[in-house]
Order: structure tokens, then C-alpha cells, then sequence
């Protein structure tokens, strides 16, 4: 005790206080003068830093027809996923994720909108449910509000790298009025389009592939049309005008050799790879263009690391064509698919590590999911599986049986979110918006109705139930489903009200069409629905009746009400995806070549980001 207090006292004999005219004044030895101006200048500047530097990061990964299957996190044994699979183990990991539609177009619009796509005219009512042309004029309008302008208008830079598919001008080929730059992005290296099998040398035509049972018909009924025209000709009972169908056939002969030529140059116009306002190859090449796409990522981030950000990496794979650069082609043990997607792992694993070797992982928060189910009808012409797997879940891309709809939801959050955890409650990729939205502390648009609901309050455990009650599944702009998730109940009801037909039967495709249709012949109706419990049945497998489900007619009832409700809250908006906005029109083409009819360039080599930069 005595040693304590004459510490004290020794201590007390460095300070000298006096009463000068300035007021009191204390006097410290040298070393504590040092110890002190130690202290302010770096305690206290470095928690005003950490104020400054409140504002999170935003990581987006979005792959392009992954199957929930394919991921080693979502039951994989076969594909190796280490990255993304980390996503899960060091975040939480969301089993019931819902694309909130079956096609890449509205997919991506929902997602950016936080709003079912038919709200903002992002469906189609008829066969084409995406942009199959760079020269169409439809496009996510620019009334719409995305999660990208609020977080450019708080001081954010945005990029996106990849695949965009929304739309690019309206009534000139330099107008960009749909461009990433008009929907908050001010930076943007990737694909205007889509990648399509033609995009790749010697992998097939989608055209054809996608409309051959179309002309099969018209080649069938010409050639019957024709043998019953000569039948009554030799038996004079009608007089055929030969030279009058000789000439209507000259003309169809003529429209073929427009329409072959012009498939002739499907490729040079379309497969378009653009950085910023400037296309930069024509047609782009598939040759290392993950490992470009992930060095255009990875030095965006880098480029912004001293503020805050957001980056949506819109993956190319493993939407067909596919394509593997030489360190991973032949590697996986599923052919070019599983190349693909084990390349594309790699590529997360760069983007996790420049996060990790910026300082900024504690800061950023990784999204990681599909824009719907995998592609199980892409069969290449060689006869190889080109599409994946979408686990035990039914069905796949165009369908909104559950493997269409299903995607992987992963979400990484270092010392935010709880690492290992996982959530079976009904979510929605339009939850991204609202999420977003609340983490930036903005106000939610109050001029439109958001769909989505903040995933926060679920990923921290602050609820145990999902904000969804309900959910309604869209099949292009027609309502194929809806799905039930009743308060403070485990069960997840699911009712169809129409499915594709699959051919042949028993099997999970809709080969005849490449790709599922959403009305007409192509789909079967089912008066009274169809109806499951996925929290027990979440393959689709067994049809619940009145007699295997004594509440059946009442959940019906209450879901059928639920969808009459909804529907009032639509209003009409302008039709993107009509046959006028998505046909091709030549005064839009975009081209980056002098003489306008071979629009060929290859300026890949001139990489530096601040060409074209965004000027609005």
C-alpha cells in the first residue's frame, strides 16, 4: 500500500499548477508530453477514419444458368467450388433463394429493381422472353429506380463487369438510352447482349436450334401442300397456276438467302464486347475471357479502394456457348460444363483475395447467386450435356418448377453475419434492393411498389420467419405459380396453375423448344392447381389431393385470394419485350468498324479503364 501511494506522489511531483493570468495550467515531464501528443494524434484520427469510412462495400456475383446442383455448398460431390463454397462456410448460406423470374432478362431486372419484372414492362407475351438481338430497341427504362443510382448518388462508384442483357438504344446507335451508365453504373466492361452459341466458332446456332421444330412443320405442310397440288393436277380436278406459284417461290427462295446471310453475320453483330460507351471487339472472343473479366473486376476494386463501392460481377458462364481457358480446359469431370464452372470458382477466389489483400473484407458484403435454374435442354450438336444440375429439384431454366426458380443464395459478412449459418426460409433475389436500400440508411421510393424485403433482419437472427408470405412465380408475363409461406407455420405451400410439357414424356426438358414455352399448346393447365408442401415434398413429386391434405381446399382458397390481390396492384406499362422492341433494326446496330456492313475490331489491347469514360 505504501509503495502505491508514494507512486501516487511521485507522480503528482511531475505536474506543476499554476494560477498565471492565462487561468490554471499544467506542466508535464518530457516523456509524458510525448506519451500524450502520441495519443491524440493517433487514437483519435484513427476512430474518425473508421466514421469516415461507415459506408459499406457491395460485392454482386451473379452467375448466368448455374444450376443450385452444380455448387459443392448446395450438395455437390463432383464439381470442385472451393470459393464460392467458402462464401457458405464463412457466411450464411440461403436454401430457399428465388429467382423472381425463369429467363435471364427479367431475372436481371428484378434483381436490380427489387420489383417483379412485369411491373416494369420486363415480360413478355409472347415466344421471345429475352433480348436475342444488340440491335433491339427495348430496354429496363430509366424511370425505373435501381439500387446503383442510390448508391451513386450517395458518393459510390459503380461498375459492372460482364453480362448486362437489359437493353441498350432506343432510336440511334449511339444513344445508349438503355445503357448500365443511364441505371446508375459509371463503369461498365462486358457484354451489351448475351453470350449465344453463335458467339463461339463452330458451336452451333441458336436460331436454329431454337426454332428447328418450327421449320420442320413449315417444311412438312410445304411439302404435303405440294404433293395434294399435284395429285389434283394429274387428276384435273383443280388447275394448278404453276408459273404463279413459281414465282411465290422465287421470292421465299430470295427471303431464305436474306435470312441465311444475315444469320451469316449473327456473330459479328451481335457477340459485342464493350468498355464503357466504346466497343472495344467485334465479335469478342471467348479466348481467356473469364481471366480478362476477372482482372477488369479485380482492378476496379482496386482502383476504388480508398472509397466506397459497389461491383456487380455478371458472370458470362456457364450461359452456352461455353468456353475454358487452357489452365482449366479438360480439368473438371464434367466436360466443358464443369471447366466452366470450376473456372469461374477460380474467378471468385481471385476476387475474395483482392478483397482480403485491400483490407477491405471486413467492410464488403459478397452476394453470391444465379439468375435462374440451369439450362437443362442445352444439349451441344456433338451430342455433350452443356447444361447442369439442378439437384433433386424438378425441372430447370424457363420452368417455375422448383429447379428453375431455386438458385444459390450466399452471403458473406466478416464479423456482421454469422459464419456456417444457413436459413430454409423463402427469400427472393429481389430482396437485394430493399437490403441495400436500408443498409445505406435511404429512404425506400414511395412512388412504386418494391416487392422485395430486407434480408437483414433474417441473416442477423433477429427473425426467425421470412417477410414473405407470399410469392408469385411468372412464366414471361403469364402467372404460373404461387408459393404460401403462412405465419408462424413450417410449412411452404406451392400451387401451379399451368407447367410446360415436357417431351418425351418422363423426362425433365422441353426438347422440341429448346427452351420451355409459357402458354398456348406448350403447357398443360391444371384446374384445380397443383399443389405441394415443399417443406416436405420440396422435389414436386407427389400432388397433394383433398384426401392426402384434409385443409387442401382452404389453402387453395387462400392463395387464389392472395393472387387476385396482387394482380389489382398491377398497372399497364409499355411492353419492353414486344415483337417491335426486341426484332432487329440496322439504324441501331451497334458497330465499331468504319465500313458499317462488316463491323469487325479487336482494341481488347487497349485496357486502360479511363477510355470512353462515362461523361454524364
Amino acid at each position: 500500500m505504501s509503495d502505491r501511494l508514494e507512486g501516487l506522489g511521485a507522480a503528482r511531483r511531475h505536474f506543476q499548477v499554476s494560477g498565471g493570468k492565462g487561468g490554471p495550467t499544467i506542466s508535464f515531464p518530457e516523456n509524458m508530453k510525448i506519451l500524450l501528443v502520441f495519443f491524440l494524434l493517433h487514437l483519435p484520427i484513427g476512430n474518425l477514419g473508421q466514421s469516415a469510412n461507415k459506408q459499406s462495400n457491395y460485392v454482386l456475383i451473379m452467375a448466368d444458368d448455374l444450376g443450385i446442383g452444380d455448387l459443392g455448398c448446395y450438395g455437390n460431390t463432383t464439381l470442385r467450388t472451393p470459393h464460392i463454397d467458402s462464401l457458405a462456410k464463412d457466411g450464411v448460406m440461403l436454401t430457399q433463394h428465388i429467382a423472381a423470374a425463369t429467363l435471364c432478362t427479367p431475372s436481371r431486372a428484378a434483381l436490380l429493381t427489387g420489383r417483379y419484372p412485369i411491373r416494369s414492362g420486363m415480360t413478355s407475351l409472347h415466344r421471345i422472353g429475352v433480348y436475342i438481338f444488340a440491335a433491339g430497341s427495348g430496354g429496363l427504362p430509366t424511370n425505373e429506380t435501381t439500387f446503383v443510382k442510390q448508391l451513386k448518388e450517395q458518393g459510390y462508384s459503380t461498375g459492372l463487369v460482364g453480362k448486362w442483357h437489359l437493353g441498350l438504344n432506343c432510336e440511334s446507335s449511339e444513344d445508349h438510352c438503355h445503357h448500365p451508365f443511364r441505371h446508375g453504373f459509371d463503369y461498365f466492361y462486358g457484354l451489351p447482349l448475351t453470350n449465344l452459341r453463335n458467339c463461339k466458332p463452330n458451336a452451333g446456332n441458336i436460331i436454329i436450334v431454337g426454332s428447328r421444330s418450327n421449320v420442320r412443320t413449315v417444311v412438312q405442310a410445304t411439302i404435303l401442300a405440294l404433293c395434294v397440288l399435284l395429285l389434283l393436277d394429274l387428276f384435273h380436278l383443280v388447275t394448278v397456276p404453276w408459273r404463279a406459284l413459281g414465282f411465290v417461290f422465287l421470292a421465299v427462295a430470295l427471303l431464305l438467302v436474306v435470312v441465311l446471310l444475315f444469320l451469316s453475320q449473327f456473330r459479328n453483330i451481335n457477340c459485342i464486347l464493350m468498355r464503357n460507351r466504346r466497343v472495344i471487339q467485334q465479335p469478342f472472343s471467348c479466348e481467356n475471357l473469364t481471366q480478362r473479366m476477372t482482372s477488369e473486376a479485380t482492378s476496379f476494386m482496386e482502383r476504388n479502394s480508398d472509397r466506397p463501392f459497389l461491383l456487380f460481377m455478371s458472370f458470362i458462364p456457364v450461359h452456352t456457348a461455353l468456353y475454358a481457358s487452357p489452365d482449366f480446359l479438360g480439368k473438371s469431370r464434367h466436360g466443358l460444363y464443369g471447366d466452366s464452372v470450376e473456372e469461374m470458382d477460380w474467378s471468385v477466389g481471385q476476387i475474395l483475395a483482392s478483397l482480403e489483400r485491400l483490407n477491405l473484407s471486413n467492410r464488403t458484403l459478397v452476394y453470391f447467386t444465379s439468375d435462374q435454374g440451369a439450362h437443362i435442354e442445352e444439349i451441344s450438336d456433338a451430342g455433350e450435356v452443356h447444361g447442369g444440375w439442378n439437384g433433386i429439384y424438378k425441372g430447370g431454366k424457363a420452368t417455375n418448377w422448383e429447379g428453375g426458380i431455386r438458385v444459390p443464395g450466399l452471403l458473406r459478412w466478416p464479423g456482421v453475419l454469422t459464419a456456417g449459418k444457413s436459413i430454409n426460409e423463402p427469400t427472393s433475389n429481389m430482396d437485394l434492393f430493399p437490403t441495400i436500400f436500408n443498409l445505406s440508411k435511404a429512404a425506400m421510393p414511395r412512388n412504386r411498389i418494391i416487392d422485395g424485403r430486407d434480408l437483414m433482419p433474417l441473416l442477423l437472427g433477429e427473425v426467425q420467419q421470412s417477410d414473405h408470405e407470399f410469392l408469385f412465380h411468372y412464366c414471361n408475363s403469364y402467372l404460373s405459380a404461387v408459393r404460401w409461406h403462412p405465419r408462424h407455420s413450417s410449412s411452404v405451400w406451392k400451387a401451379h396453375f399451368f407447367t410446360p410439357n415436357f417431351n418425351p414424356e418422363g423426362t425433365q426438358g422441353c426438347f422440341d423448344t429448346h427452351v420451355c414455352m409459357c402458354y398456348g399448346a406448350y403447357v398443360s393447365q391444371h384446374d384445380p392447381p397443383l399443389l405441394y408442401d415443399l417443406s416436405r415434398d420440396p422435389a414436386e413429386s407427389s400432388p397433394l389431393t383433398p384426401t392426402s391434405e384434409p385443409r387442401y381446399h382452404q389453402i387453395l382458397e387462400a392463395m387464389r385470394e392472395a393472387v387476385d390481390k396482387h394482380q389489382r396492384t398491377l398497372t399497364p406499362v409499355p411492353d419492353q419485350l414486344s415483337l417491335n422492341n426486341v426484332i432487329w433494326k440496322p439504324w441501331l446496330q451497334p458497330c465499331c468498324s468504319t465500313v458499317w456492313e462488316h463491323c469487325h475490331c479487336d482494341n481488347e489491347r487497349s485496357r486502360s479503364p479511363a477510355l470512353d469514360g462515362n461523361t454524364d
